[in-house]
């Protein structure tokens, strides 16, 4: 990705753009006057009044004894520090000597009544005075120092009144904050359309590919979900392509294996007219048994195939479950009987009737019967109730035996719990299991 193109390095060009038009910016907001004037600079000296006191008293403190010339000079010099401000001393025997600037109303000669009205102006609305003694001593004469009390005040804060200016600087912030919002909308749309495309599947249940205009960050994750939903078409593909090959393999090997298990099971019972000793009579018996095994395994995996092909038909129909289920017991009662099983039937003598195919429940039912033979013979029990649960009419099959996660001498693969399952599914009807070491309920019910 060329670095022009990265999302990254356009942000932070506005971000630098940003830093080096804000400096420009910002005086125009917030830089105060007396930054930029220098008249109004010499005025902050004079805002803290107490500074000022302690430092005329250590000036006057400093002329102790001093002669008029040293006094003058000290005074002319302190004038040129505090150009604004009014500066004069009399000397012991009552006379004005240096007054900068020259004030007309200053008395020359001073008597008590001239320093009585002089404080009385110098109080209130006059300006702002500090009168020292020389040298600390009274005797010596004391120094003035005046300014006006519009210089005492504080700053309010005094910014540049140019509206031209002004309408600049809101123009720079105003265009930082469109091209800012502009950048992140784009980048918003972008990754909105790319979540849409992520969380909407089409027919196939695969998201549609999403249309790269800029490759940039946003574009590599663009392409690297397009490489995505590639490897999952493919991958979907091969899926049904081997799919549909298990499912003509398994319905093949159903076929092709009828033939043998139908000549093997016709020289068994030509066997059955010799005499044999017992020992071959019992091979005899073992050899029938696993061939009707075989066969039923057989009718199981076609029956798999059919149905998770949706090319096995069903008939629904309005069925009396309790007659169906007494139907099933009666054919299933001898070989109860002969594995030695106790056979607890509990069901209601009123008519249960579901709408589903008579056929497909009866295989539901054999298959359950069957895992029960075969997997738990141990508990050498089987029961068959209707209960209600949760307000509805509910079928329980139950045995004692160790339970689906211990397995069993003939554990299989499942086949006949997926072909109930799958039978279920299509008769609108649903199922529990409730497995542990004591025992394995089943409970079937319609759907709500």
């Amino acid at each position: 990705m060329k670095i022009r193109q990265s999302l990254l390095m356009k942000y932070l060009l506005i971000i630098t753009a940003a830093l080096i038009l804000w400096p420009l910016v910002l005086p125009i907001y917030y830089i105060p006057k007396e930054f930029l004037d220098n008249e109004v600079k010499q005025k902050i000296m004079y805002l803290d009044t107490e500074k000022l006191e302690q430092m005329w008293h250590r000036e006057a403190s400093k002329l102790n004894g001093g002669t008029p010339e040293k006094i003058n000079k000290r005074l002319q010099t302190l004038k040129e520090q505090y150009s604004m401000a009014t500066m004069f001393w009399v000397d012991a025997d009552g006379n004005t000597k240096l007054m900068s600037p020259n004030q007309l109303k200053i008395p020359n000669q001073w008597t008590l009544q001239d320093s009585v009205e002089f404080m009385k102006k110098s109080v209130g609305t006059g300006p702002f005075t500090i009168v020292a003694y020389i040298g600390g001593d009274s005797n010596q004469g004391f120094m003035v120092f005046q300014v006006p009390h519009t210089l005492t005040e504080p700053l309010s804060p005094s910014f540049i009144d140019d509206m031209y200016l002004l309408a600049f600087g809101f123009l720079v912030f105003a265009l930082f904050l469109f091209i800012s919002w502009l950048f992140f909308s784009k980048i918003r749309r972008r990754l909105v359309q790319l979540q849409t495309a992520m969380t909407e599947a089409g027919e196939t249940g695969i998201p549609d590919k999403v249309a790269i205009s800029k490759i940039d960050e946003i574009g590599q994750l663009g392409q690297a979900f397009n490489r995505m939903i590639d490897e999952l078409t493919k991958s979907r593909k091969r899926e049904q392509e081997e799919e549909v090959l298990r499912k003509q393999l398994i319905a093949n090997i159903s076929h092709d294996l009828r033939t043998p298990l139908t000549t093997i099971r016709g020289h068994a019972y030509s066997l059955q007219k010799e005499s044999l000793s017992p020992k071959g009579e019992e091979s005899l018996h073992l050899i029938e048994s696993k061939v009707d095994m075989l066969s039923q395994l057989l009718d199981n995996l076609l029956s798999y195939t059919l149905l998770s092909a949706g090319k096995y038909t069903i008939k629904r129909k309005e069925t009396d479950m309790m007659r169906l289920i007494r139907a099933s017991l009666v054919s299933w009662y001898p070989v109860f009987e002969k594995e030695g099983f106790e056979v607890d039937v509990r069901l209601q003598e009123k008519v249960l009737v579901w709408n589903v195919d008579p056929q497909w429940l009866t295989r539901i039912i054999d298959n359950l019967f069957q895992n029960v033979v075969r997997h738990a013979k141990s508990g050498r029990y089987v029961g068959v109730r209707t209960e209600e649960k949760e307000g509805r009419n509910v079928v329980v099959i139950e045995d004692r035996g160790s339970g689906m996660n211990n397995g069993s001498h003939e554990k299989g693969a499942g086949i006949g719990l997926s072909i109930v399952s799958l039978m279920l599914k299509e008769m609108n009807l649903d199922w529990e299991i409730e497995s542990s070491s004591s025992g394995t309920r089943i409970y079937l019910h319609e759907k709500i």
